[in-house]
Order: structure tokens, then sequence, then C-alpha cells
């Protein structure tokens, strides 16, 4: 009888096996041979980019999201609301060219939340350093443009800026320790002077026709560009005015400032109009999900920041990220109605809002939903038992490099799960597990209340060297190849997550942070 009843339960183990392996296959088919995401990411950043934060067309990007999901099969579509954020800022349009000593056109971009100006005027250099300085500018600057650089050398572009990881990078990374505990941060008031406080609030008093910086990286006419600065008070707040601000391109830029030292008199002339927007203040993420099965009340996370800067398209940050996560849950929708095989878990895709800002959709899903926060940040005050039922949260935001491994953010028992899941992908490439942590984006708010959470290791590309934050992120960087790699391996985790016995072997956060109060 022994013998027939372990015959049996191998016949079962095999047969749930086989059943994982062809699942696997589908998602392989219908995210490498079959796949959509460079539509969709065209439709979320040709269509509907930029996506700043608080602006209509994000707005319309998420109305246009929500649909897609509702028309591909997802349950439970819905916007998560969350704030309140502020005013938000719309571009509706902008020209800048030199007028004198000759006629060029100036290549720039306003910062985000910049008020609508209009005019021409000479350029001057704010030379401060330290609060001294301050006095011989006063009731010398208004309606003037005000550079607050100085030259920048660029280089000869002799190396690539695109490049994907070697074998060694790799290495280093999987052969990496598990990362050592930061410091907690101590509350400190300091009575020090804030130069660069006192110089925002200077100019906020001068009213200048507009500040001019450079892009601070870049050459070849690209421009980084975020948001504007201020002395007092934030620039999203209710009737805060802001002074106009502009970055132009390096080259422009080093052009004026050299002139001006020749003793040549610049003078620039200005067009920008602009509204502010989002009268309400709040904002919304965006939900939706694939209900599970027998342990439907469990859930796996997968998501990316739906919001970008206002230059480009918001394409490699985050669009890719975006366009990825919204093709995992396609292909795992085509997944179960081809092998009639259902999740056991509920799968729950978010399109985070508020990221570039400061995390901030994530941060307070997570804070609503799992954790409290208090006024600490990321540190949780407590932890809610609702957190014990999210298996895992899985994210993608940086930029359009294939995926090429995962960090696992010092969570060592799950390392050999991860290695197992990547067993069918490491001829394409990807099978870097790391105890690295990563930071900078959504995953953080989740593994701060100890919910297991990853960001993917991707291959750079030019991300940070030409993409991300600029004027060139559009689709035209998308890597069709990667995007589709990056979909079908996520969509496999997500799904195998979703199938275990067993929630994710979890850090214990609560122990964590007492230690670092001691």
């Amino acid at each position: 009888m022994q013998r027939i009843i372990l015959f049996a339960l191998l016949i079962i183990f095999s047969g749930a096996i086989q059943a994982q392996e062809d699942a696997i296959n589908v998602i392989k088919k219908h995210g490498l041979d079959k796949s959509q995401v460079m539509e969709t990411a065209s439709w979320i950043t040709d269509v509907y980019g930029p996506r700043l934060t608080g602006s209509p067309m994000l707005d319309k990007a998420t109305e246009w999201a929500q649909k897609q999901l509702k028309d591909w099969g997802m349950s439970n579509v819905h916007l998560d609301e969350w704030g309140p954020f502020g005013r938000g800022w719309q571009m509706d349009h902008f020209e800048m060219h030199a007028k004198s000593p000759s006629y060029w056109p100036v290549l720039a971009y306003p910062k985000a939340w910049s008020p609508s100006v209009k005019g021409t005027a000479e350029v001057v250099y704010l030379n401060v350093s330290s609060k001294e300085d301050l006095a011989k500018y006063m009731g010398k600057l208004k309606g003037k443009f005000v550079l607050m650089d100085t030259i920048r050398n660029v280089e000869p572009p002799f190396d690539g800026m695109a490049k994907r990881h070697e074998p060694e990078d790799l290495f280093k990374l999987a052969t990496a320790g598990a990362p050592t505990p930061r410091p907690r941060r101590r509350n400190r008031i300091s009575g020090g002077f804030n130069l660069n406080k006192a110089i925002w609030t200077m100019l906020e008093n001068e009213k200048p026709l507009a500040v001019l910086d450079r892009s601070y990286k870049g050459d070849l006419g690209t421009v980084f560009v975020s948001g504007a600065r201020s002395g007092e008070g934030g620039v999203r707040d209710k009737g805060k005015a802001v002074v106009p601000q502009v970055t132009l391109a390096v080259e422009h830029y080093n052009r004026i400032f050299r002139m001006m030292n020749k003793g040549i008199k610049v003078e620039l002339t200005l067009d920008l109009k602009a509204q502010y927007t989002n009268p309400d203040g709040m904002e919304h993420n965006i939900i939706a999900e694939i209900p599970g099965t027998d342990l439907k009340d469990e859930v796996v996370i997968f998501g990316a920041h739906f919001d970008s800067w206002h230059t480009g398209t918001g394409a490699t940050d985050n669009g890719a990220g975006s366009a990825v996560m919204m093709e995992v849950a396609r292909i795992l929708l085509e997944t179960i109605k081809e092998t009639g095989i259902k999740p056991r878990r509920t799968l729950r895709l978010a399109l985070w809002t508020g990221e570039e800002q400061g995390l901030y959709g994530s941060r307070r899903y997570v804070g609503e939903k799992y954790a409290d926060f208090g006024e600490s940040g990321f540190t949780p005050q407590t932890i809610k038992p609702e957190s014990e039922k999210v298996s895992a949260y899985y994210n993608l935001d940086n930029g359009t490099g294939k995926v090429r491994g995962i960090y696992t953010q010092g969570n060592q028992a799950i390392a050999p799960i991860f290695r197992d899941w990547f067993a069918p992908f490491e001829d394409m490439g990807s099978r870097t597990v790391t105890l690295s942590n990563t930071g900078g984006t959504d995953h953080l708010p989740f593994d701060a209340v100890g919910i297991p959470a990853f960001q993917f290791v991707q291959d750079p590309m030019a991300y940070f060297s030409r993409t991300h934050h600029s004027n060139m992120d559009n689709l035209d960087h998308l890597v069709e190849d990667d995007l589709k790699h990056s979909a079908t391996v996520i969509a496999s985790f997500v799904w195998n997550t979703s199938q275990r016995d067993e929630r994710m072997p979890r850090k214990s956060k609560m122990e964590e942070i007492q230690a670092e109060k001691k």
C-alpha cells in the first residue's frame, strides 16, 4: 500500500512539474514571439507622453491605460487615490533665442513648475560663494536673466554612450555579500547657514526674468531637466510664486558665458506659456488584477512608475517599465487562456505616480495598506497584518536594458529560489542573483516594511549617460528585443511566485528596525 501511495504522489508531483514547465513555455511564446510590448510603449510615450505627475497628459494616459487593461481582460481595474500632491503643471509653449550680439536659437527647456514669462533682457552672472556675496546683487537682478553656473568643459565623445553588462560585471554582482545595514538616521537641527536656500530666497525677492543653468551632464544637444527650485515653501504649493527657471544645453550656455567673459553684452528673448493644473491636489495610481484561486487572499504585486519628467516622452524612464509590466499582465492572461491553469494567488499590477518627486504613489500605497510610516519617511512605526498576505513585489525602472538578473536586497533565503527560476533563461543571458541592494525606485517602500521586494538587474544601455531625465528620452531609444525579453522573464517570476505552496521567504523587518535603534 505504501508503494502505491508513493507512486501516486510521484505521479501528482511530476504532473505539477510538467504543468509548470508547460506554463513557462507558453509564457515564452507569448512574450517573445507574440509580443505587443512596443505597441504598448508607443501609446504610453508617442501618444501620451510626457506624463508629469499632476499634468493633464498623465490623466489622459491613465484613462487610456485603464481601458487597455480592461480590454485585455484584467479585473478590478481602478484608481488608487493618494495625496495631496499639490498643483500640477503643463507647458503650452516655449521658445528662446539670443537677440544680441547676434541672433541664434537657444536649445533649452523650462524646468517644471516654472510660470509663464515673456521678455527680452540682459544676461548677468550670479557669482556667490558666501553669505556676504549676496549683498552686492541686491536691487540689481530684477528683469534680468541670471546665470547660475560656470562653464563646464565638454570632452570629445571617443567612448560609446551605451553598454551592456560584461561577464565580469555580473560576476561581481553574483559574488557580492549581503549589504551592511545603514546606520539609522537621527533627527538633527542644524543652526548653520543654508547658502542655497538664501540664494533662492533672494532671487524670489529680486524677481529676475528667469534663472538659467546648464545641463549638469551630457552634450551634443542633450539637456537633462527636472523641476524648479524655491527658497521658502514648495513649488507645488498653491499660490507659491516661482521664479521662472530654464536649463540650457551645455554648448549654448558655455557660448553665452564665454562672450560675457570677453565683456560682450548678451541679450536673450524668452517666451514661456505654462499653466498650473490639478486643482484638487490629489493623484492616482493604477491598479488591476488577475484573480487567484485557492490562495486568492494572498497577492503577488508587480509594478513600475507611470509618471515621467516633461522634456522627452518618458520612454526609458519609465515608459519602458510600465509597458513591460502591462505586457507581463497580457502574457499571463494569454497563458491562462491557453493552458487552462489559473494562478493560485491574486496577481496585482500597479502603475505608480509621483515616483519622480519622491516615490509618493508607492509609499502612500504601502503606508495605507501595509504599515504606518508616521512622519518617519521610510521607517515603519508599525507593520499591519495585511503585509503578510503579499508574497512578493517585483519592480522595473532602469531603462530599456534587458533583465540580466535580480537584486535580492540582502534576502539570502530567496537566492536559491531565484536561481532555479532563471534556469530557463540562462542561454538568453539572464542568470545573475545578487544579495546587493539597489535603490531609488518603488520597491523600496515594500522592502522597508519587510515585504520581499525586488528590482531587476538590467543592462545599462545609454540610460544614465543619455536618456534619463533628458530631452532624448523618446521611443527611439527603446530596444524591442530587450523589452520582450524582460517582460517574458518577469512574467515567469510572477507566475512562479503565484504557484508556490508557500509565500516567498522574507526578512524580519521589525527586528532589524529595533536593532538599528539600539
